[in-house]
């Protein structure tokens, strides 16, 4: 798989949960299950890799792998908790994991490609 087809499915699959998770708290803040303040600060962390994302920025596919593993605890979670979301915090658990094993495979090989990476530590000397 080249690292185009990495980018744009890891593009895809990260708007997709940021249109899914922005919506699911945003309605959640309206219909009073949460406030709308605490809803937002939900989704604030999702926007924080945005502009390297977008970019196809490897370093940012890097460690936005870990800003989604909160994400992931929530789905499932949720999943385990409660009946009336189980679609949506299944969808939210795939989704999550998919980016989870897309986003260091293009932090990898487009860092590759660009000559990124750590120095041996032979080679350093």
């Amino acid at each position: 798989m080249t690292s185009q087809t990495l980018f744009q499915l890891s593009r895809i699959g990260y708007l997709a949960l940021l249109l899914l998770l922005s919506g699911w708290f945003i309605q959640q803040g309206i219909n009073g299950t949460y406030s709308l303040g605490f809803s937002l600060i939900w989704i604030v962390p999702l926007l924080l890799p945005l502009k390297g994302v977008l970019t196809g920025n490897p370093y940012t596919y890097a460690w936005a792998s870990f800003v989604l593993c909160v994400y992931l605890l929530h789905g499932l979670t949720l999943a385990y908790v409660t009946t009336d979301a189980l679609v949506f915090a299944l969808i939210e658990s795939v989704l999550i994991c998919a980016l989870l094993v897309s986003f260091p495979f293009y932090a990898r090989k487009r860092g590759r490609e660009l000559g990124l990476g750590l120095k041996k530590k032979s080679e350093q000397q």
